[in-house]
């Protein structure tokens, strides 16, 4: 099969008709769903079975100071049963939110920083074979911290035993190139 380049590069929505929906698990903030689709099989149009996490999204704030040094946090992640160097982030759980206030939101309460102006770096679906979670990116510039009096917000569970810290943005690049740092959100965010 010969393949050529035709000219648009650029995602594009489109629909399978979902025959039959089974929700087997509904969590806090996500479920899974087992579809029934019909797809192109070897001897025609053939009913196939697609599970996947429905997630709500994320955004991300990459918090980059005037001296090049990027807001990190340490934090623990039990599904890998790792400690991992993130930027701050959160799920998209608040009804109307827009993601640039997530990212805003979550540099506050897990940085205790604001920045004062924001530009979007990156958008994408870390594991669309079976999630439909979307990430976003935010570049926050003009970052300040938070006055000890406004801060508000309590850090419970692994939050409890995160650490912010300003790394500079080259060894935040070459923790990602040597595989040091490996959240996807992050190596995504460095690097744009």
């Amino acid at each position: 099969m010969a393949v050529s380049w035709g000219g648009k590069l650029a995602d594009e929505p489109e629909r399978r008709e979902t025959v039959a929906r089974e929700v087997p698990f509904r969590g806090a903030k996500t479920q899974v769903h087992v579809d029934r689709l019909v797809l192109p099989g070897a001897d025609g149009p053939e009913e196939v079975s697609r599970e996947y996490l429905v997630h709500p999204g994320a955004a991300v704030a990459l918090a980059l100071d005037e001296a090049g040094r990027v807001l990190m946090v340490h934090q623990y992640r039990h599904a890998v049963g790792e400690r991992l160097w993130e930027l701050p982030a959160g799920v998209r759980d608040e009804e109307g939110e827009p993601p640039v206030r997530t990212a805003m939101r979550e540099l506050e309460e897990e940085a205790g920083h604001r920045a004062e102006r924001w530009y979007e770096l990156a958008d994408f679906y870390p594991s669309p074979g079976f999630s439909s979670e979307r990430i976003q990116v935010f570049l926050g510039r003009g970052v300040r911290p938070v006055p000890e009096e406004e801060q508000s917000y309590v850090r419970l569970h692994e939050e409890a035993d995160l650490h912010p810290e300003w790394v500079p943005l080259e060894e935040a690049v070459r923790g990602v190139a040597e595989g040091r740092v490996r959240n996807g959100a992050t190596v995504i965010g460095v690097l744009a």
